[in-house]
């Protein structure tokens, strides 16, 4: 059996929460353009480079 990860990877929740904060910039502006910009910067929030590599790009040494 393998471990769960020591940290876990959050990215669906900062995709809502930066979509959220879209949708509510969005009510006070009465621009749609903002609700992109919060998916926009929760993909990016939530984006993280693994420390470790992966192990299928050594399978053919």
């Amino acid at each position: 059996m393998s471990e769960p990860p020591k940290t876990p990877n959050h990215s669906a929740q900062w995709l809502g929460l930066g979509t959220g904060i879209g949708a509510a910039v969005f009510v006070v502006t009465d621009n749609p353009a903002f609700i992109a910009v919060g998916v926009a910067i929760g993909a990016a929030l939530s984006y993280q480079k693994s420390n470790k590599p992966d192990s299928r790009d050594h399978e053919d040494e």
